[in-house]
């Protein structure tokens, strides 16, 4: 492995974990209207926290969340992440960041998330592209 590999998918795991954000934000605002569009308004941004971290209309997005979590630990340890680390983790976010009319809850809600949204499909296939490259 030379130091320009090591640099190239350092750089690409910065981008991938900035996408996922993106996404995540999005994902989040869809899910907003789509429970307000059922249970009503959410009065404050902590009562949507709240419900974000304990019910089970969001419980979909925690692995996600959780997710960029582990990569933004990894990135900021004390010890360096190593070039290994780096492309497990663009892996997992393959792996989790899949969508299926037919698989796992997650996979399900991202799947219709997608068809929905313009934006949430735009950013997966920016994030798909990015880790084809690995």
């Amino acid at each position: 492995m030379s130091l320009t590999e090591f640099d190239s998918t350092l750089q690409r795991l910065g981008q991938v974990r900035f996408a996922l954000l993106r996404l995540h934000k999005a994902l989040l605002d869809g899910e907003r209207i789509r429970y307000e569009q059922q249970h009503g308004r959410i009065r404050s941004n902590t009562e949507f926290f709240q419900l974000v971290l304990e019910n089970e209309w969001f419980a979909w997005l925690r692995p996600i969340s959780q997710f960029i979590v582990q990569i933004d630990e990894a990135l900021s340890a004390k010890e360096p992440i190593t070039m290994d680390q780096a492309i497990d983790l663009l892996k997992q976010t393959r792996q989790l960041m899949h969508p299926s009319q037919t698989g796992s809850t997650l996979e399900q809600n991202y799947y219709q998330a997608i068809q929905r949204d313009a934006d949430i499909a735009f950013i997966h296939a920016e994030l798909t592209s990015m880790l084809s490259a690995s």
